[in-house]
């Protein structure tokens, strides 16, 4: 009883901060450095600790260099099978995790669009985002009474047990849900096919300069970076993107 009276207390003594256990940071780590791409998942958290990542949980996914798309069908599962293990919501569909392959962890927009479609009638959230540097971004939302939200700090919690490092399971767990989308490719023949009211050579989606427009400064420099190291989508001759 007095040990669980001291963890009890240690809770209520910390300060306001997103914790990660050891183990839950290392596979995050992990997997972003598996590919250029981002990477993205769910924190499971304690009961009576929601804001300590226990464990850090991938679904299945799409994933670019600028976007994580995530399978709504194994979305639902993911959450099936955390309350059939007895867990609340609170506990598992909280704290969106995601990763940036650049230095900067700041949200892009289309990051914001998508906490506030996801996650806005939550009665609280927590976005956060690792970039390549280690620098991250955590910022708490909650929609109960006047709402608000507040940017806090990001720690690795040694005090809590924690276990080791499984790199076989985990890439196992990658390889059955990280797909990668090459998102400067060719559309297919059928999407690309040319037609009066259309521009021929398509080497990007229409909606990319929309896309483009909606990105943070260092999201776009990541983008023109990549593109400089891809000569096939340039005219040699007259130095000219094909869109």
């Amino acid at each position: 009883m007095e040990k669980s009276n001291s963890q009890a207390e240690r809770r209520r003594s910390r300060r306001l901060a997103l914790r990660f256990s050891p183990t839950a940071w290392a596979k995050l780590l992990y997997f972003r450095d598996r590919s250029d791409n981002e990477i993205g998942g769910f924190a499971v958290t304690d009961p009576e600790d929601l804001l300590f990542v226990r464990e850090f949980m991938t679904v299945k996914q799409e994933v670019t260099c600028v976007s994580v798309k995530f399978d709504d069908e194994a979305v639902a599962d993911f959450f099936d099978a955390q309350v059939d293990l007895g867990r609340k919501p609170e506990q598992f569909a909280r704290i969106w995790l995601h990763t940036h392959p650049g230095d900067s962890p700041g949200p892009s927009a289309t990051d914001e669009e998508t906490f506030e479609r996801v996650f806005g009638s939550c009665q609280w959230a927590v976005m956060f985002v690792l970039a390549q540097d280690n620098r991250t971004y955590a910022r708490l939302s909650f929609n109960v009474g006047p709402g608000g939200q507040v940017l806090i700090p990001t720690e690795i919690d040694y005090s809590e047990a924690f276990g080791a490092s499984d790199r076989e399971l985990w890439d196992t767990e990658y390889a059955a849900n990280v797909k990668t989308t090459d998102w400067l490719t060719t559309r297919s023949a059928q999407e690309t096919s040319p037609t009066r009211n259309e521009l021929s050579g398509c080497a990007l989606p229409y909606d990319f300069i929309d896309e483009f427009e909606r990105m943070e400064p260092a999201e776009r420099q990541f983008v023109l970076d990549e593109l400089a190291d891809r000569p096939e989508f340039w005219n040699e001759e007259e130095e000219v993107m094909f869109l």
